[in-house]
């Protein structure tokens, strides 16, 4: 049984809290929303209108409470990128672990959050792009430059009008993935892959990648129809991080890397014994 405190009581948060009290390995022991929020001291399952969960919604300047006593095994956030750096440090000094889906940090932030990881021995899992779709895309996307470095590549991304961050975290991660086979290819020219971002309506998440060379073009997208993907990518989240050290990112959780060598690794084994053969 892994002991699960949630921060962040928005729209994601409040669909990451349903799908963890579905599981039965999975306990939600607390839900930390904003300091003035109207629903701290409330029962989560008031809250979400589900039965009684015995799980409350505190604010945030209980988080020392939380810790101490309720014991969480792993902190899962979808706050936001400011109230993440206000805290990480007291979550990390405890050695529990931390999910982050929140977007919005610098480099600089990121170098904070590892070197929190190694010092205090506490596991930090980074993940902007905590789906587990989006992930499939950006390992696609990176295996496209790899094999068309002369092409031109563009990046659109669109979601809701109240995403703060623009462009996104996952934007700005699959264009580094690209940049990076791009110049592991040779072809890098110094110029980074352009991003356009829209910020409309209720747009949950798109990202689309656009390869266009003089012929022809090719587009691989990823489009998250409800917020049920983030939980979901969150829950895998959880179920990795329990019990270790160290700074992780969505592809250590996946090993999607690992998934695709050993398929590749089997097709040239095989393509080898029909030669053969």
């Amino acid at each position: 049984m892994t002991r699960v405190c949630l921060i962040g009581f928005g729209r994601t948060g409040t669909e990451v809290a349903r799908t963890f009290l579905e599981h039965r390995d999975i306990k939600l022991v607390a839900a930390i929303g904003s300091e003035n929020s109207c629903k701290a001291g409330e029962d989560l399952g008031s809250v979400l209108n589900l039965p009684e969960t015995c799980a409350r919604v505190y604010r945030p300047s209980q988080l020392g409470y939380v810790i101490e006593n309720l014991k969480p095994d792993v902190f899962v956030d979808f706050s936001n990128y400011k109230a993440t750096l206000s805290y990480v440090k007291q979550i990390s000094e405890s050695r529990a672990g931390l999910v982050i889906g929140t977007t919005g940090f610098s480099n600089t932030d990121i170098l904070r959050l590892k070197s929190l990881a190694m010092k205090n021995g506490s596991a930090i899992l980074y993940a902007p792009n905590i789906t587990v779709g989006v992930n499939v895309m950006m390992l696609l996307s990176n295996i496209a430059a790899l094999i068309l470095p002369n092409y031109d590549f563009e990046i659109n991304e669109a979601h809701h009008r109240h995403k703060k961050d623009s462009p996104s975290g996952t934007a700005i991660k699959l264009a580094d993935r690209v940049e990076e086979a791009l110049a592991s290819s040779g072809q890098e020219n110094g110029q980074s892959i352009p991003i356009h971002a829209v910020r409309a309506g209720g747009i949950v998440g798109k990202h689309e990648l656009i390869i266009a060379g003089e012929n022809d073009k090719i587009e691989i997208s990823h489009e998250s129809f409800n917020r049920r993907a983030f939980a979901e990518g969150a829950l895998r989240g959880v179920k990795f991080i329990k019990g270790k050290k160290g700074f992780f990112q969505m592809q250590d959780v996946l090993e999607l890397e690992k998934v695709f060598s050993t398929y590749f690794e089997k097709r040239r084994k095989a393509t080898a014994d029909t030669t053969t053969a």
